[in-house]
């Protein structure tokens, strides 16, 4: 979820004068052929594996608990920090590898944003929808005789709620997302605003963390389509399908208006190419 690492040209700094690093190329084909870019995805489809570990594991144990005795287990407050938390430690742990977005939505983000090629999105999304899907088989394994009884950990539009309200609340959810994750990573904190530190894995794995207690009455909360098709894939049934789109179209399209929000009005990047254009004397 943090800035993309990857060579590139030094940016010109003085002072607190900033110039933006230019963007990746668009398909990045060449990156195909660095070991940088296999040992990125390792730790993608790593990170996600425990993300989804710890995170379905937690649920299962919370529903356990509360139908034995109606302790409601470590309850809603505790799934949002077990999702939260571990966001915060695998984004800081990865963030130098990989980037760490474990996070389809985040890709997709910042891949409009030009801070990644296609190539690379693409194969972030696989790697990060494959160790979903094995983080989730993890916590089958080893919680065999409950998981199925208790529901997976599986996304889905909860009583109560309609379809539409749930693609709502994952757009917004993943909006604050990955408008923090563009916020957080963003260069020109550092040149700029460098009397305020930062710890870009804190300020996201919060979001993470309160878009949780907003949303998981009304969907569990996906904000994250790995973490939605994972459990879909392993716990297999029906009605999980039927609400699967909710978990893509909704955050795709919340990382999409983040994107125009940070770079296109924040940052006012179509402002600042206008300005250029008029400013060429060939134009």
């Amino acid at each position: 979820m943090a800035k993309e690492v990857r060579e590139e040209a030094p940016v010109q700094q003085s002072g607190k004068d900033y110039v933006d690093p230019p963007p990746s190329p668009l398909l990045g084909l060449a990156e195909l052929k660095l070991w940088s870019f296999y040992r990125a995805l390792i730790a993608e489809f790593v990170a996600t594996l425990l993300f989804l570990y710890i995170g379905v594991a937690t649920v299962i144990g919370h529903v356990k608990l509360n139908n034995a005795d109606g302790c409601d287990g470590v309850g809603i407050l505790g799934i949002a920090w077990a999702f939260g938390g571990m966001i915060f430690i695998l984004v800081y742990c990865t963030a130098g590898i990989s980037g760490g977005h474990i996070n389809p939505a985040v890709t997709f983000g910042l891949l409009l944003a030009r801070k990644l090629s296609l190539v690379r999105a693409v194969a972030y999304i696989v790697a990060q929808s494959l160790g979903a899907i094995c983080g989730v088989g993890l916590v089958k394994a080893f919680m065999k005789s409950f998981y199925n009884r208790l529901g997976g950990g599986a996304n889905f539009v909860q009583p109560g709620y309609n379809k539409g309200t749930a693609l709502g609340a994952e757009i917004i959810g993943t909006f604050v997302l990955v408008y923090t994750v563009f916020s957080a990573t963003d260069p020109k904190r550092s040149a700029r605003d460098s009397h305020v530190p930062i710890l870009a894995p804190l300020p996201i794995g919060f979001a993470v963390f309160m878009v949780h207690l907003a949303t998981i009455p009304i969907t569990g909360t996906g904000i994250n389509p790995a973490r939605s098709f994972g459990a879909a894939v392993i716990y297999n049934q029906g009605h999980i399908w039927d609400d699967q789109w909710i978990f893509w179209v909704g955050p795709f399209v919340g990382a999409l208006a983040a994107a125009i929000y940070h770079q296109f009005i924040l940052r006012a990047a179509a402002i600042k190419a206008l300005g250029s254009f008029r400013s060429n004397p060939t134009n």
